[in-house]
């Protein structure tokens, strides 16, 4: 008999219009120089389809805090979605099993660009942790984004 469990898959959406050309924003989103400054330090990224890069985070319990990224599209100024994998299979909580994509779009608007993050593909109750942590993690990212993209002006 197949044992049928239930996960609810969660995204986090975070929709904003920042007061900066599309040209600016895609600078800060693809540039690991600047990625530093408002996530983390990435090693190995360059937006290029299929380019394989990672993020070093706390670790926690049997995860050794490597985030696993892959690019997987780039439309220059428009569109930049990535794989973010982590965890570890023996834990719970923080550093549990992580499967799931990150997807930038942005759309000029009048008022500059409008950011649209989603990321997808969060597995309930599983990773009820990483969800609540970067639900508000990902707000604070985008304002720093957002900060960043001001200092050329």
């Amino acid at each position: 008999m197949q044992e049928n469990i239930q996960e609810n898959i969660r995204d986090i959406v975070i929709d904003e219009v920042l007061p900066h050309a599309p040209e600016t924003v895609w600078k800060v989103l693809t540039s690991a120089q600047l990625i530093a400054r408002w996530l983390m330090k990435p090693t190995g990224f360059e937006a290029v389809e299929g380019k394989a890069f990672t993020f070093q985070t706390t670790p926690g319990g049997n995860w050794d805090g490597v985030i696993h990224c892959r690019v997987l599209e780039v439309v220059a100024h428009r569109r930049l979605v990535y794989a973010w994998k982590g965890g570890d299979e023996r834990n719970t909580g923080y550093g549990a099993p992580l499967d799931t994509v990150v997807t930038w779009s942005l759309t000029p608007v009048e008022a500059g660009t409008r950011i649209q993050l989603v990321h997808s593909g969060f597995a309930l109750p599983r990773n009820e942790s990483a969800y609540t942590v970067m639900s508000g993690g990902w707000k604070k990212v985008v304002r720093q984004l957002d900060e960043i993209s001001g200092e050329g002006k």
